[in-house]
C-alpha cells in the first residue's frame, strides 16, 4: 500500500473542507511508455484499496485483469479505515481523531480524491474504469465528470441514483448502530457491536431468500435453538466488526443515501447517462436484491454505446464478488 499526501485545503461537496487528505492505493503492473494501459477499480462499501485481495479471479495472474498486462490503480475511498482519510483520522484543529465530528461526504467527494490521485500519477488515460455497488456509483460520477479522460466503463451491480429501497436499508443499519450505547463515545471501538447489527441487516439484501434456505437451513426438525442461519448472520456481523469501523460505516452509508447522477446536472440521472461516450459492459445480477435487474436495464437503455448482460447466480448481490470467473469471461469478450 502507498500513500499520496494531499496538503492543501480539500473543499466537500457540502462546503467543508479538510485541511488535507491522504489517500490510501495499491498499484499492480507497469505503465507502459504511452500510458494507455490503465485500469482503475473503484470499491464497494468496505472494502480496500487491495483489489487482488478481495477481487481473487478478476483481477491478479488469474484474472482479466492482469498485471501482466495492464497498470492497475485501486484507492481506498474518502471516509473509510484503511488507510484514506476519515473518521479515524486525527482532526488538526485538535489533535485528536475525527470519529462523529468527520463532515459528510458524497461520491463525488470519494471522486475528487480520485481525480487528485490521478494527476499525481500522471495518469491522462483511464483506458478501463471499473465497479461494482458502490464503486459502479463512483465509477459514473467519474464518467460523468470527467468523461473525455475515460475510455471504457465496466459496470456491475450498480445503479444511477439510489434508491428509495437502498436508503431504508441504509437507515435500519444506521438506526442499529444508533442504538449502541457506545456510539458517540470517542474511540475507535465505539458502536461496535451496533455494527454487527448493521452488518446482519446488510447480509440479508447482500444474499437473498433462495440462497439463505439452500446453505443455511437445519437439517435437524427437533431443533429449538442455535439454528445455523442464526450462526450465520452472527458470524458476518463479527467478522465486520473485526476489521471495521462504526463510524466509517455509518458516514459510507449516508454518503451511497447521496448518489444521484442527477444533482446538480439538471435533476435527471438519464440525461447525464446519455453524455456518457464511453464504450459500457453492463453487468446485473439476476437474483440481487439489493441493486436489482432493472437497475442495470436503465443504465444501458441510456448510456448510448452499452452492452447489458445478466449473470445467472444463486448469490444475489454478493454475485458481482462470488461470480469471479463469469466476470472475467465477460470483460475478455467485451474488450
Amino acid at each position: 500500500m502507498e500513500l499520496f499526501n494531499y496538503n492543501e485545503p480539500f473543499e466537500l461537496e457540502n462546503g467543508d473542507i479538510l485541511p488535507k487528505v491522504t489517500i490510501a492505493y495499491h498499484t499492480y503492473g507497469t505503465l507502459n511508455r504511452d500510458k494507455s494501459n490503465v485500469i482503475w477499480i473503484c470499491h464497494a462499501l468496505t472494502a480496500n484499496s487491495d483489489a487482488e485481495a478481495w477481487w481473487p479471479g478478476v483481477v491478479g495472474k488469474k484474472g482479466f485483469v492482469a498485471p501482466s498486462k495492464y497498470f492497475i490503480v485501486c484507492a481506498n475511498i474518502l471516509g473509510s479505515c484503511y488507510g484514506t482519510t476519515g473518521p479515524l483520522t486525527v482532526d488538526p484543529a485538535t489533535e485528536q481523531p475525527y470519529f462523529s465530528s468527520f463532515p459528510m461526504i458524497t461520491i463525488r467527494d470519494m471522486v475528487k480524491a480520485h481525480i487528485a490521485l490521478r494527476q499525481h500519477l500522471g495518469i491522462e488515460k483511464i483506458h478501463l474504469l471499473m465497479g461494482g455497488s458502490m464503486g459502479g456509483y463512483q465509477a459514473l460520477e467519474w464518467a460523468a465528470i470527467e468523461n473525455e479522460k475515460i475510455e471504457n466503463l465496466f459496470l456491475v451491480g450498480t445503479s444511477a441514483t439510489e434508491s428509495a429501497w437502498g436508503i431504508a436499508v441504509h437507515t435500519s443499519q444506521r438506526l442499529a448502530i444508533e442504538a449502541d450505547a457506545t456510539w458517540r463515545f470517542h474511540n475507535e471501538n465505539a458502536g461496535q457491536n451496533g455494527l454487527k447489527a448493521a452488518r446482519a441487516i446488510g447480509v440479508i439484501t447482500y444474499r437473498n431468500y433462495g440462497i439463505l434456505v439452500d446453505k443455511q437451513t437445519d437439517p435437524d426438525a427437533e431443533k429449538l435453538d442455535n439454528y445455523r442461519a442464526s450462526s450465520y448472520i452472527v458470524y458476518q456481523g463479527n467478522k465486520l466488526a473485526s476489521r471495521f469501523n462504526a463510524f466509517s460505516y455509518w458516514l459510507l452509508t449516508k454518503s451511497m443515501d447521496s448518489h444521484h447522477l442527477g444533482r446538480g446536472r439538471g435533476g435527471k440521472a438519464e440525461v447525464v447517462l446519455q453524455t456518457l461516450r464511453q464504450k459500457t459492459l453492463i453487468i446485473g445480477i439476476g437474483s440481487d436484491i439489493l441493486c436489482p435487474l432493472h437497475e442495470q436495464e436503465l443504465l444501458a437503455q441510456h448510456i448510448p454505446n452499452s452492452t447489458l448482460m445478466e449473470i445467472d447466480s444463486p448469490y444475489g448481490h454478493d454475485g458481482f464478488i462470488t461470480e469471479a470467473e463469469k466476470i472475467s469471461r465477460a470483460l475478455h469478450e467485451w474488450l
